[in-house]
């Protein structure tokens, strides 16, 4: 079970570009959130972890500054993660019911039936999404237990990531002083935290432009449809800006933060930006424009990138709430616009909600997968995370099943 803090879950969202940890408790009034730190991402590189002690560092530092502001130590955390190594498949298992109406002993056996996909080597599950149920081919079934039948079928989406990454993150964390209770995926921790059941029951797509990589998940009637990460994401962005523009990395951070703007011709005749040369050449000024001239090109980039998926995942038309931006990019003036034009649907910014205290400092896209992750937490009832490390994941998973099993029939 998620281990808590005096009734409080710690959420840590590791990025490409920043590391932040939130701490809250989930109430019938929504998240209170009560504590918020961050600290810049140095030892990652498109999701994926490239420099131990650069990550261990901005870990300590975000989750000094939210136990500064908690008044309390933070020792266990519900971790997220992401980077192109994600992948999503839809499988299917069928098993039979033993007693003449299904158990809890069913359902998982036939959601084990369902994720015995084969894997390589370097790979592990992380998530197992039930889609839908069918007992003797009655299809929609969201709730089998209790349910008078002889053949149990469960469709299911699993999510999978490479061993390594994993290991990596929890080994950051450990050295951090950290354990990490559960992994969850980025881009459905967000969904979680912006998406509403309307959306999820009608079709929506949700996607998380973060520093490195970009998160794509699809619901439909209720449940995940289809997930996938686009190696392209607001990181290019900058990289692009310091190169036009000849500035340091991170001063065309801080310029695409304050003077971006996602369509230039929203811009013409707003001024200038004053740019800060590398070296010790004196800065520079240059239109609004001009920066904005490099920012557009790449969002769109982006954007067609998520919207070609989304036609080879077959949900298309299947929509009808249309798509949700979260992350640091969907912070920039006018993205929403860029966005309508490229995917052809409604397009609105997702921010975090029923935050029930310091909303004016979370209520961002920035912090949808944090209050995410804190949701996970205190939803997360199961004795075995889904993935720890490798022999936890698998033999804890194995005993733990085997427990199930005799408890059903003895």
């Amino acid at each position: 079970m998620v281990r808590r803090m005096g009734g409080r879950i710690a959420g840590l969202d590791l990025g490409t570009t920043k590391t932040c940890v939130v701490v809250g408790e989930v109430t019938e009034r929504g998240v209170g959130v009560a504590a918020l730190g961050t600290a810049p991402s140095r030892g990652l590189r498109k999701g994926v972890i490239v420099h131990v002690d650069s990550t261990v560092a901005s870990i300590r530092k975000a989750v000094e500054e939210a136990e500064t502001m908690a008044g309390c130590a933070i020792t266990h955390v519900v971790a997220s993660i992401g980077g192109a190594h994600i992948r999503g498949v839809t499988s299917h298992g069928v098993v039979a019911v033993r007693n003449g109406e299904v158990s809890g002993g069913d359902l998982g056996r036939v959601l084990d039936a369902a994720r015995a996909v084969a894997l390589p080597a370097d790979r592990e599950v992380l998530h197992v999404l039930p889609q839908e149920y069918l007992i003797d081919e009655q299809e929609g079934i969201k709730e089998p237990i209790g349910i008078a039948g002889v053949r149990l079928e469960a469709k299911v989406h699993i999510v999978t990531s490479q061993i390594a990454a994993a290991q990596n993150l929890i080994k950051c964390c450990r050295q951090a002083g950290l354990m990490v209770d559960d992994v969850v995926l980025g881009g459905l921790a967000a969904a979680d935290a912006v998406l509403t059941p309307e959306e999820k029951d009608l079709g929506v797509a949700l996607v998380d432009v973060g520093g490195g990589a970009s998160d794509l998940v699809i619901f439909h009637g209720g449940a995940v449809k289809h997930t996938a990460t686009i190696a392209l994401a607001g990181g290019h962005i900058t990289n692009d800006i310091a190169t036009g523009l000849r500035t340091p990395t991170i001063e065309a951070e801080k310029i695409k933060q304050r003077f971006g703007c996602a369509r230039a011709d929203a811009v013409e005749g707003y001024g200038s930006v004053e740019v800060p040369s590398v070296g010790d050449r004196e800065p520079r000024l240059l239109s609004r424009q001009v920066l904005c001239q490099i920012i557009e090109p790449r969002v769109q980039e982006i954007f067609a990138l998520v919207a070609r998926e989304v036609i080879r995942s077959g949900y298309e038309d299947s929509l009808a709430s249309g798509i949700v931006l979260t992350g640091g990019t969907a912070q920039l003036d006018r993205v929403a616009e860029v966005a309508e034009k490229v995917f052809r649907m409604p397009v609105r910014i997702g921010v975090p909600q029923h935050v029930s205290a310091l909303s004016d400092l979370v209520t961002s896209p920035v912090y949808a997968v944090a209050i995410g992750l804190v949701l996970a937490g205190a939803s997360d009832v199961r004795p075995v995370r889904m993935m720890p490390t490798r022999e936890n994941g698998l033999v804890g998973r194995v005993r733990q099943r085997m427990t199930d099993w005799f408890r059903d029939f003895f």
